[in-house]
């Protein structure tokens, strides 16, 4: 391929305001969007995907599970392909940009190829997955870990968090095969995937502080969580009991938090990777009153970090601080069910070559590491040479409020396309 071709790879700016605005229109809720895992916006989302990819001469496949893979031919069929992919499900009343991004990038990047008569040597795979957002069903990567085979399968039998139906009901409903995922049958086969690109719009506030377009992923964070944990102290008479007879479920957690909070001071002070949240905090709505002492909190606990050793510390860390209070406070921490996932290290030589392109290109660039978990982490783990690619982003995501300059997804595009054009 010669220096003239290669630099008239662009991708489909056009494509993706299309796409994006077909995807808005169809699942708006306000405020922002919702697309429920396994659900109607979903679903539509997929068949728009599956659209788009046709219209280019891309041949589709749908797995047991309902993921989407859309190949486009290369010059060696019998070669491992490349796949550039994400999720289009979004939390409730999230953004439009989250998972979608790293879809719409790759049909872009498709169509800039063909638009510049390019065959690449390997063929090209978008990748539609399920149920990223484990905001709907209580387990990590549900569609990417199905199309891998690696799918737990009581997770098939876990509760979707608005409907209080199972996940295998769900897929039922929409013609899958539950069964055929519980024997994990599987389209993909990591050997045969040369390396795997997510391109995703950053999370945080780092790209567009630093006036970055993009940014190259290095580590994704793995975690633990309690979902579901309770302090249990004892109701009383807020006039009544002296501090020294007091179980309160509440000044219980603000040990709690604020031994936590002291904890991550001291491992961000060693330049230590964590994040910890207590998303959720509450008393019973039923039960509570102004004139009472607490007697419970429910509550939920996110901890987050690249590195494996530093979740084990913190995790120790909490176990410690557990029982400290309990003895202290005369209450009782029910943390339940523990689930997570585990940190993934991205491909060192696909980030380089992904910084030696947008160096070509012009593209302003940096390496980062994700603080949130993606699907990349299923295939990573499973042997695949992958990595992420961010765009900046100017409100966050998980909001209804997400940006995202479309000339950064393309500039993003772009490189990801120059890639797959030459390897």
């Amino acid at each position: 391929m010669s220096e003239r071709d290669v630099h008239r790879i662009e991708a489909d700016h056009d494509l993706c305001e299309r796409l994006f605005a077909e995807l808005l229109h169809f699942s708006r809720d306000e405020p922002g969007v919702t697309r429920a895992a396994y659900g109607e916006g979903e679903e539509r989302a997929h068949g728009l995907m599956r659209d788009a990819g046709l219209a280019l001469g891309m041949k589709a496949e749908v797995d047991a599970a309902g993921n989407l893979f859309l190949t486009m031919a290369g010059r060696q069929p019998e070669l491992p392909s490349w796949m550039i992919g994400s999720h289009v499900d979004t939390v409730p009343h999230g953004g439009n940009f989250d998972g979608a991004a790293g879809v719409i990038g790759g049909l872009a990047a498709v169509a800039g190829l063909r638009r510049a008569g390019i065959v690449p040597p390997r063929p090209v795979v978008v990748a539609v997955f399920r149920a990223e957002e484990s905001v709907w069903f209580p387990a990590s990567y549900v569609g990417s870990k199905a199309a891998l085979g690696l799918l737990p399968p009581d997770v098939l039998d876990l509760p979707r968090a608005d409907s209080g139906r199972s996940l295998r009901s769900h897929m039922v409903e929409l013609g899958l095969r539950p069964d055929a995922v519980e024997r994990g049958e599987t389209l993909l086969r990591p050997e045969r995937i040369h390396g795997f690109v997510e391109m995703h719009i950053e999370q945080g506030p780092i790209l567009e502080a630093a006036g970055i377009p993009v940014g190259f992923v290095t580590a994704i964070s793995g975690s633990f969580r309690h979902r579901k944990a309770v302090c249990l102290g004892r109701y009383g008479h807020s006039g009544a009991v002296a501090r020294g007879e007091r179980s309160d479920a509440v000044f219980a957690m603000a040990d709690l938090i604020t031994g936590l909070d002291a904890l991550w001071a001291e491992l961000d002070a060693e330049g230590q990777p964590a994040t910890i949240t207590v998303g959720e905090f509450s008393t019973d709505p039923i039960v509570h009153a102004f004139a009472k002492i607490p007697g419970e909190v429910r509550f939920c606990l996110d901890v987050r970090s690249t590195e494996p050793d530093v979740l084990e510390r913190i995790e120790q860390a909490l176990a410690a601080l557990v029982s400290r209070i309990e003895a202290a406070r005369g209450v009782r921490f029910e943390l339940g069910e523990r689930t997570g996932s585990t940190p993934a290290r991205m491909s060192a030589a696909l980030v380089t070559s992904l910084r030696d392109h947008a160096g070509r290109l012009g593209i302003a660039c940096r390496t980062m590491a994700s603080g949130a978990g993606h699907d990349t982490a299923v295939l990573a783990g499973q042997g695949v040479p992958s990595t992420m690619v961010f765009i900046r982003n100017q409100n966050g995501s998980h909001n209804p409020h997400e940006a995202m300059r479309i000339e950064d997804l393309c500039a993003a595009a772009t490189v990801v396309a120059h890639l797959v054009a030459e390897a």
